[in-house]
């Protein structure tokens, strides 16, 4: 679409399902793109730039195949891994969420994540401590 910005967005990606303690080799960064805009149409879409990313003890769970069903699904080889995050808007079409707000809650592991579901994201109102503390205690 016309006046949209495609930028570089360096994603973390599992490779495989993990077995046993997580190698290097089991996740891979690379190198893709995405736009600057939230796509045309779309609705309560949020555009986020990742500023702190967590890594939670739970994670490991979901770098596994799982067998039988669990509170929360497997990651899929190929995609980013996930978990929680600080963010500042970049673009929105949700009308709780304008540009340069800050949010922390569930995005992907990579520079900028396109969120069409934000209701797992929370708005940051209190900015006097630093927002690396908004990702947990670890």
């Amino acid at each position: 679409m016309a006046g949209e910005e495609a930028v570089s967005n360096k994603q973390v990606i599992l490779s495989d399902y993990v077995t046993g303690f997580p190698k290097e080799s089991d996740m891979k960064i690379i190198t893709g793109s995405i736009n600057l805009k939230v796509p045309e149409g779309s609705k309560d879409t949020l555009l986020l730039k990742n500023l702190y990313l967590s890594c939670d003890p739970y994670m490991r769970g979901r770098m596994s195949k799982l067998d039988k069903p669990s509170f929360v699904a497997s990651f899929k080889p190929g995609e980013p891994l996930s978990g929680y995050g600080v963010s500042k808007v970049l673009d929105s079409t949700h009308p709780n969420y304008k540009k340069d707000d800050l949010v922390w809650g569930l995005t992907s592991w990579e520079e900028c994540s396109l969120i069409q579901s934000p209701q797992l994201l929370i708005k940051i109102l209190d900015t006097n401590v630093p927002l690396s503390y908004y990702t947990g205690i670890l």
